[in-house]
């Protein structure tokens, strides 16, 4: 039943048009038990609705990022196999927030495993030096200068990558990479 319902919300979305969305992520926000089949959808690659999950996901976790907490195992385990960029773009801004939240303070509150946090530092690495949209990599490279705060090694590669990458990068990564790297 769940399943039908959370698909009939999904489908309401006929275009990319944000009211289309919106109408969705307050749908889910007020079922917050199809969460966990949200997640599960947008890892469901083979199903192009997945990206409509990954988009309507984001919206809830803009309006109330706490959701995710109590699901944030099962997020970051799907993280990895995602490769569209229409899905790649929420979901790595579902994890910059998310880290926002967890490094403001939170962290007594959530236990991520080694393996999660290895996962988290590892996902982004790779959204940032692989080929994928600006967005994607700017969200990235949020994530790790948070992550870099609790795991020294991390902003030292962090300040690699983009020292290598800022010249051939998009005037939106060369302005973010520049700002990162002042405070890094």
């Amino acid at each position: 039943m769940e399943d039908k319902h959370l698909i009939s919300i999904l489908n309401r979305i006929t275009n990319a048009k944000r009211v289309y969305r919106d109408k969705a992520a307050n749908d889910i926000l007020d079922n917050p038990h199809l969460i966990p089949k949200l997640i599960t959808k947008i890892y469901d690659i083979e199903d192009p609705i997945h990206i409509k999950a990954a988009c309507v996901f984001e919206l809830v976790c803009l309006k109330d990022i706490t959701l995710l907490t109590p699901h944030i195992h099962d997020f970051i385990g799907g993280m990895s196999a995602l490769s569209h960029e229409s899905s790649l773009r929420p979901v790595s801004k579902i994890c910059s927030l998310w880290c926002a939240y967890y490094f403001a303070g939170h962290t007594e509150k959530i236990f991520l495993s080694k393996e999660d946090k290895e996962q988290i530092i590892s996902c982004n690495f790779d959204w940032l030096i692989e080929e994928h949209k600006v967005a994607t990599q700017v969200f990235a490279m949020d994530t790790l200068k948070l992550w870099g705060s609790e795991e020294d090694w991390i902003h030292q590669e962090l300040r690699s990558v983009l020292e290598k990458n800022t010249d051939s990068g998009t005037k939106g990564y060369k302005a973010h990479a520049s700002k990162l790297l002042k405070n890094l």
